[in-house]
């Protein structure tokens, strides 16, 4: 009996004992996870001025290419390199003593086809009488008669070698098709030149007044660019129809150290097709270039004239995730949970998108943290600061 009362006592010290370290542990449970805090930016509704901005280069608006028409050694450059030529200026002279010896052949062989034409005339005419009479057979006569044919023919073909002969020898003085600057010489005196080498290659002479620039742009921006060029010679035409000389010339050009030339351009030339590879559109400009201050080579940006767009709604690059051509931002509804929505973008101003559709002014998204954003979480949002932000930037859309 006492030792049934002592497994009792025992038992119960226990228990007691298992409920004293039960509270403790409930006393000691860790705090609820603390909520993410989320900067956003507030959607506002405002005009913008956004032009449309291209990346190129500058070429000759006519390039052309000085080639070696005939093999040889060069004899002598005739000009300086990185000047402007006159249209008709010597510039090269290849070795002309080959082919002025070709020449010398052709002429000798003219020569011997006239003299055998003299010799098969005579005969011609001297047996032809004589087979009237039947003096001779008609064979003679026929044999006659080709042979002169003959004669002719070889004094034909002569005539061409000489011809040749002469074109060619022309070929060993070049000179320039047109004006332009001219580059760098791609053979020196003494080089053997030659069609089966670099194609000949001698040099490129550029017209560079206009000169052009060439960008590609994609599709989107092309027909952002010809709906803009519709629209302002739909606005510049003057009462007689004509379009006001003001927007013949809606292009701008920005140089290597961003400064504006000062002279406007226009577009001239658009490729057939869009290349399916880049899914780019090429196009020329040309600018007035009377002082040659613009070379080929050099980069340029080329700026149709501002579009505006009246309530714009723009938001941040980095608060908008792009996902296999899906972009999306995160929502923060009024009750501070977080919503997922599927946006529209358009043209991009600086570090902003103009959202097209998806947002309404006065909502507010996401500019931080989103890869630990879920749809329907808590957070504790607060208004983005300048840190939070990227700095604001001037420009256009790179079409």
């Amino acid at each position: 009996m006492a030792k049934t009362k002592h497994s009792l006592l025992f038992l119960g010290m226990t228990f007691a004992l298992v409920q004293t370290l039960l509270s403790g542990c409930d006393s000691k449970a860790p705090p609820a996870a603390a909520v993410l805090e989320v900067p956003f930016v507030t959607v506002a509704a405002r005009d913008v001025s956004i032009p449309l901005d291209l990346i190129g280069e500058t070429i000759g608006s006519t390039d052309v290419t000085i080639r070696a028409r005939v093999d040889g050694f060069l004899d002598g450059i005739h000009f300086k390199e990185g000047t402007f030529v006159d249209k008709g200026a010597l510039l090269y002279t290849i070795d002309p003593q080959p082919l002025q010896a070709k020449l010398a052949q052709a002429r000798a062989m003219l020569a011997q086809a006239r003299t055998s034409l003299v010799k098969t005339k005579s005969d011609l005419d001297r047996i032809r009488p004589l087979a009237a009479m039947n003096a001779v057979s008609k064979l003679d006569l026929d044999a006659a008669v080709a042979n002169y044919e003959a004669a002719k023919s070889y004094v034909d073909a002569a005539n061409a070698q000489v011809e040749l002969a002469q074109i060619e020898l022309g070929y060993t003085r070049i000179h320039a098709p047109e004006r332009g600057l001219i580059g760098l010489s791609e053979a020196e005196v003494g080089d053997f030149v030659s069609q089966r080498t670099n194609g000949g290659l001698l040099n490129v002479i550029s017209r560079t007044d206009p000169i052009a620039v060439r960008v590609s742009i994609t599709e989107r921006g092309y027909l952002d660019a010809a709906r803009r060029l519709a629209d302002q010679q739909q606005g510049g035409r003057s009462a007689d129809g004509s379009i006001a000389t003001a927007n013949q010339r809606p292009l701008s050009l920005i140089l290597a150290d961003g400064s504006l030339y000062e002279q406007r351009g226009v577009p001239t030339k658009v490729d057939r097709n869009i290349d399916p590879t880049t899914g780019a559109l090429t196009i020329e400009a040309e600018f007035p270039n009377a002082q040659g201050l613009l070379r080929p080579g050099m980069f340029a940006r080329i700026r149709f004239d501002a579009d505006q767009i009246k309530g714009a709604l723009l938001l941040p690059q980095r608060a908008v995730s792009e996902l296999q051509s899906v972009h999306r931002v995160f929502v923060i509804k009024a009750d501070d949970t977080v919503e997922v929505r599927q946006v529209q973008v358009g043209q991009r101003l600086g570090s902003d998108w103009v959202i097209q559709s998806g947002l309404q002014p006065g909502e507010r998204v996401a500019v931080a943290g989103l890869l630990r954003l879920r749809p329907g979480m808590t957070v504790k949002p607060h208004e983005a600061n300048a840190s939070e932000l990227p700095p604001a930037a001037e420009g256009g859309k790179n079409g």
